[in-house]
């Protein structure tokens, strides 16, 4: 067969993207860890080096500072037979591909270990999920308590030994007033007030226990964990061939073709199972229409939010996200559950006849400049709307990265860090398109990138376009020779990630040698992404907080799991 000229094209930038893509140096990570490293492991991403559960926050402050590792992507913790761990994925926000993974055995009889809190604010949340849903204590950690399930929930589900058929009684506790022993007061200036977990402005089962100073937010505490659907869990009791990508498009639900994505790169990197590069197209393409599905329910939502315009902005966001919706369901057979990743590639071609589907997808790629005029039109250019969203909600970058934000959140305070560019996967390095970034970091600049982030899709559509209409027809393999049976060796580990419509969509996988995954960790950017609502909504107006948290596009579904 004749090789298609698509494979010929180099990278837009190849120096650009040789720096970006550099791997860290092994070699000097070992001498700058020789005093804490006790040992190392094997990570398919990533160097791992063994630590003492003592010394978590020297080492954390020597990579971040010394080495530049200025993000904790995720923390996975697990149990064995013979110990618990707590594996801390670290990586940089300019260089992605630099990873390197801590790994803090623990003792089975007493698994407590320092917390990485002080050194990244991150950490507060995942080490209490890593506290409520395993069991491992971390010592020093400023809100020890339980995040996704009550606090009287007896056993970590988790963990090894926990009995599901266990009954469980939950009590009922009154939520009281950080700020005031008691809000009852007469002299009190404060007062609690619970908005959701039943509030349209939630966007979903979210209950946000807020201290009010008058009409000022003097302290807002995100409680989360009513969505909670144990899809770790129910991953691991899935095979990786079949049982496990379905799952993947109950997380973010509104958005959900790059969670299909996620599982297929951890799984394939797992595996090493390659993928065809017409597959990668289609992967590519497809993803790019999932991540507008997203995009334009976030601007419908938001401005409902702040200016409660539904009859107009919301259903014209409707009708645009409609038609994306019609084109993924000609492609998947599905309008919301898509299931069009598979191992090694995708489920099957374009639908035939190819060139009605792709004159259908150019049609509507033709008319998105003046929807998105008009969008600029109906929202950017509204007055209220620039009263609501302009220096509110302000997120600086220093602190959105401390909190490990990614995605609209991090790229609207000015951080360029974009996994499709940084860590290439898929066809995104041959194509031509922008990260787009806004420096005024507050509830407008979230909403711009978003906008523009539709146009670069389409940009990225196109180009795909023009590549399946140009393949040849005997060259378009949509799945490599997977076997029906994946049993990767035992004890291999990896953490991988995509650019999801949220953010950073991480997947760390541990195998045992069956065909299940003995640990199955979901790394969920709308989770990373809520947990910076207090420093962007504490002492501004309650109105504020509504636009704030609107601004940050969660989905329960991907912030419980």
């Amino acid at each position: 067969m004749s090789e298609t000229p698509q494979r010929q094209r180099e990278p837009i930038d190849p120096e650009f993207d040789h720096q970006r893509t550099e791997g860290v140096d092994e070699g000097a990570l070992e001498e700058l860890l020789e005093p804490y490293a006790i040992g190392r492991d094997d990570h398919e991403n990533a160097p791992a080096f063994v630590i003492r559960p003592d010394e978590i926050q020297e080492t954390l402050r020597l990579l971040r500072d010394e080495a530049g590792f200025d993000h904790l992507s995720c923390i996975t913790p697990q149990e064995y037979e013979d110990r618990y761990e707590s594996n801390i994925h670290l990586t940089k926000y300019d260089q992605r591909t630099h990873e390197v993974t801590l790994v803090v055995p623990l003792p089975k009889d007493d698994p407590r270990c320092e917390t990485a809190e002080p050194v990244f604010r991150t950490a507060d949340w995942h080490e209490r999920e890593a506290f409520d849903l395993v069991g491992i204590e971390y010592e020093g950690h400023p809100d020890p308590r339980r995040i996704l399930l009550p606090e009287s929930w007896q056993g970590h589900p988790l963990s090894m030994g926990y009995d599901q058929d266990k009954p469980q009684v939950i009590r009922f506790a009154e939520h009281a007033n950080p700020l005031q022993p008691d809000q009852e007061v007469p002299e009190s200036d404060t007062m609690l007030i619970n908005i959701g977990p039943h509030h349209p402005a939630t966007h979903g089962v979210l209950h946000l226990k807020t201290i009010l100073d008058g009409e000022t937010v003097a302290d807002v505490d995100p409680d989360v964990g009513y969505l909670h659907r144990c899809e770790e869990q129910m991953c691991e009791q899935g095979t990786y061939r079949y049982q496990i990508i379905p799952y993947s498009n109950r997380w973010d639900y509104t958005a959900n073709l790059p969670n299909e994505w996620a599982v297929a790169r951890a799984v394939e990197d797992l595996a090493d199972i390659e993928v065809p590069e017409y597959a990668q197209v289609l992967r590519t393409m497809a993803t790019e229409f999932g991540r507008m599905l997203g995009h334009f329910l976030a601007l419908g939502t938001f401005a409902l939010d702040v200016y409660g315009d539904f009859t107009a902005i919301f259903q014209y966001a409707f009708r645009d996200r409609e038609v994306v919706q019609d084109i993924l369901e000609d492609l998947t057979g599905q309008r919301m559950m898509f299931y069009f990743f598979r191992l090694g590639g995708v489920a099957w071609d374009l639908p035939e006849p190819r060139e009605e589907f792709i004159e259908k997808c150019r049609d509507f790629l033709d008319e998105l400049p003046a929807k998105i005029d008009e969008y600029h039109a109906l929202i950017t250019g509204n007055e209220i709307f620039q009263i609501r969203t302009i220096d509110t909600g302000i997120l600086e970058p220093e602190v959105a990265k401390s909190y490990g934000c990614t995605g609209p959140v991090a790229r609207g305070s000015g951080i360029d860090y974009d996994l499709r560019r940084d860590d290439p996967y898929g066809y995104y390095p041959n194509l031509d398109w922008n990260v787009v970034t806004e420096d005024s970091c507050d509830n407008h600049a979230r909403v711009l990138v978003r906008m523009r982030e539709v146009e670069e899709s389409a940009k990225i559509i196109e180009q795909c376009l023009d590549l399946l209409e140009e393949w040849p027809e005997d060259e378009r393999t949509v799945q490599s020779n997977v076997p029906r049976t994946l049993k990767p060796d035992p004890d291999t580990e990896t953490y991988r990630a995509v650019e999801s419509a949220k953010g950073e969509l991480g997947i760390y996988v541990r195998s045992d040698g069956t065909n299940k995954p003995a640990r199955f960790k979901i790394r969920s950017p709308c989770f990373h992404n809520l947990s910076a609502l207090p420093e962007m909504a504490e002492g501004e107006y309650v109105a504020d907080l509504i636009a704030s948290l609107g601004s940050l596009d969660i989905v329960l579904g991907s912030v419980d799991r």
